[in-house]
């Protein structure tokens, strides 16, 4: 299929790597030039030490799938014949617990408001299932083992 890429560069400074007073902040390149701030969330590691202005892994699997499921949405309403002005999402990511005591990602919901427009505008039979749709072929979504939910 292809390949993806994401270069990430930590540097310890002048801290005391022992001691685990490391600072986690990075930096986290993209191949089209994006660049941002990485860090654990400040309730998985605390001031100073992460960067709560800082993008986390978390942050960023729950946009991940969000993007993948909105760019699928996108897709198959345009070959439904439907014309959308926007779609915003305000998607959430749980991390909790499985059976078996693992911290992991437990359910990523999504919560898109779209805008529509056009002569045909779609039902809510028609949306329901642009979205089974989309989930069904997002490969991000289809990868993880946590339940992904559109409300």
């Amino acid at each position: 299929m292809s390949i993806h890429t994401a270069s990430l560069h930590w540097t310890r400074a002048d801290a005391v790597f022992t001691d685990g007073k490391y600072p986690r902040a990075h930096t986290i390149r993209f191949d089209g030039g994006e660049t941002l701030t990485g860090s654990p969330a400040p309730d998985v590691v605390r001031p100073p030490l992460s960067d709560p202005n800082g993008t986390d892994p978390e942050e960023m699997l729950v946009a991940a799938v969000a993007s993948c499921h909105m760019l699928f949405f996108l897709d198959f309403a345009r070959r439904a014949g439907f014309t959308l002005d926007s779609y915003s999402d305000a998607a959430e990511g749980t991390l909790g617990k499985d059976e078996a005591g693992i911290a992991r990602m437990t359910e990523i919901r999504l919560k898109p408001s779209i805008m529509w427009s056009g002569e045909v505008l779609p039902s809510a039979a028609d949306i329901a299932l642009l979205h089974h749709k989309a989930h069904e072929a997002c490969f991000i979504g289809q990868s993880l083992k946590c339940q992904v939910v559109v409300l």
